[in-house]
């Protein structure tokens, strides 16, 4: 838990840009690091994109590569102009020395940065991700250090994400680790089974509570409430008329999208003749 300062909430893409940099490394490198894409409000960081920076490291010195960070920065503004430079990552379990002479090249490039680490090795067993802030800490016109204070570590998502995770979730299960995309219908499948299936657990919890078996939590009864009052007020004939007319719909769009493949494929072999 934090003592101080914002909440970072960190989406999944991010995490898997660091893994992915760090399988990539050079020969003989010990860590990759990278900055840190994302938005910033009064109390939460949002990391929502990456990239890794070249560096070479010893037990000496260290040399960062600045110009590809800033020619890599500029190119994503071009594409996200809304994501600015909140911090940087690194992989590894702990802060090094080396740490500090690179959070204060990224105290230049953003205002109070924050710092991730990612340990890609397991050192501990799971892979440990944990944000810093740096403080001043020391005597006034003396020797002045920087100390690391841990912030609050928070995953979110995006619908779209949602998805990935559910896929890479699948690979768990798959011996070989691999796992292919499910079609279309069997994805809505699935998602009737899981809406049936919290259907079930929260009528579940209702008749507990009825019965007496469980005592009742306010804050899931307005929840509850709001739940079904979004739920819109339809008849059951009416229902499956705009289900019917919604499909013959997406029918047809699949249709017309498939021909049109077909003709693009079949004139594209009539030029090669």
């Amino acid at each position: 838990m934090s003592v101080y300062g914002p909440v970072v909430k960190i989406h999944p893409v991010v995490l898997a840009c660091i893994a992915d940099s760090y399988e990539r490394r050079n020969e003989g490198a010990s860590r990759v690091i990278g900055t840190l894409l994302g938005t910033i409000d009064k109390h939460t960081v949002e990391v929502t994109n990456c990239f890794s920076v070249p560096h070479n490291e010893s037990e000496d010195e260290v040399a960062v590569d600045m110009e590809f960070a800033k020619n890599m920065y500029e190119l994503h503004k071009k594409v996200s102009p809304s994501e600015v430079i909140v911090g940087w990552y690194a992989t590894g379990y702990d802060i090094t020395e080396h740490s500090v002479l690179i959070h204060e090249y990224y105290s230049r490039e953003a205002q109070n940065p924050i710092h991730l680490t990612v340990d890609t090795a397991l050192q501990s067993g799971k892979m440990n991700i944990r944000a810093y802030v740096s403080a001043q800490m020391g005597v006034p016109g003396k020797t002045v250090g920087v100390m690391f204070t841990p912030l609050t570590v928070k995953y979110i998502h995006y619908d779209t994400e949602r998805i990935g995770i559910d896929l890479l979730q699948r690979t768990r299960a798959s011996p070989s680790r691999t796992n292919g995309l499910t079609s279309d219908l069997e994805q809505v499948g699935a998602a009737a089974a899981r809406i049936q299936d919290m259907l079930a657990t929260v009528l579940a919890y209702i008749e507990d509570v009825l019965s007496g078996k469980v005592a009742a939590d306010n804050s899931v009864g307005r929840f509850l409430m709001d739940l079904v009052n979004k739920v819109p007020k339809i008849t059951a004939e009416d229902f499956e008329t705009m289900l019917n007319s919604n499909i013959n719909d997406l029918l047809m769009v699949t249709y017309l999208s498939n021909l049109t493949q077909a003709q693009i494929a079949l004139n594209e072999k009539l030029v090669l003749l």
